[in-house]
């Protein structure tokens, strides 16, 4: 699992917060300001990494499995172990419908928002499914050019920096070009759909990365696209998430928040 201290735990910064600043562009006026009421007028961008700083604390070391679900080579994604203490499929499941629970305090809801933002972009980084065998990555070892790594750090932060040279407000500006067509398959399903169609990905990561793989720019010319499908995928289904959890006149696109 990955889940040792010194591991790498999701997105890097990059990838958060452009997974926070494209949700925030497609929240509804009445679902920004209850972000804005919960994170005391600051953008989800703010928190968009502080999961990962956290993680790490004895407050909240708890939620350390919280960012990921790992998945075997071989075995279905449905078959694959729980762990007693969750992973990002119940993480999100559990956060959401603390968010939905109108006796929640606020300081819950703000704890659990400040989570959501962070693991929605985590289900998106493949290697958020990789294999417990190897620590989902963190010990299949590669080169990114003549630097020794790993393969999920190297997705983490090395290749989308390699991608492109932008801030996060560059990367929103330049992928946040769906067409409402894309946006309505992109918006289908829900949480377990999207783990799914993550751990299709991260399968084909593995099999395209074998270990000690010298990664150059031929591989990151192959994997950008990817990498630019994802933060989008991500970015809206946050959107959708927040919402549908904060604005009653909002109609959900995803199946992810089942409104009672």
């Amino acid at each position: 699992m990955c889940a040792g201290s010194q591991l790498a735990f999701g997105w890097g910064q990059k990838g958060h917060d452009v997974t926070a600043a494209l949700a925030e562009k497609h929240l509804t006026p009445t679902a920004r300001a209850a972000v804005e009421e919960l994170f005391d007028g600051r953008s989800p961008v703010y928190y968009a990494n502080w999961l990962d700083n956290a993680s790490h604390t004895p407050e909240y070391a708890y939620s350390k499995t919280w960012h990921y679900k790992n998945i075997d080579a071989g075995i279905a994604y449905e078959e694959a172990p729980l762990l007693e203490t969750g992973n990002i499929i119940t993480a999100l499941n559990e956060q959401t419908a603390l968010l939905a629970n109108p006796e929640a305090t606020k300081e819950q809801k703000t704890l659990a928002l400040k989570m959501v933002v962070h693991l929605l972009g985590d289900l998106h980084q493949p290697l958020h499914m990789g294999h417990a065998s190897d620590v989902g990555g963190n010990r299949w070892y590669v080169k990114f050019f003549n630097n020794n790594t790993n393969l999920h750090s190297m997705w983490d932060s090395a290749l989308p920096e390699a991608a492109h040279k932008w801030s996060y407000t560059e990367w929103v500006d330049q992928i946040d070009r769906a067409s409402d067509t894309q946006k309505e398959i992109i918006l289908s399903g829900g949480f377990d759909d999207w783990g799914k169609e993550t751990s299709a990905i991260c399968s084909l990561v593995y099999n395209a990365t074998p270990e000690e793989t010298k990664v150059s720019y031929d591989y990151i010319a192959e994997w950008t696209p990817v990498i630019e499908e994802q933060f989008l995928k991500a970015g809206l289904r946050l959107a959708d998430v927040l919402n549908t959890l904060f604005d009653p006149e909002y109609q959900p696109q995803s199946e992810a928040i089942v409104r009672k």
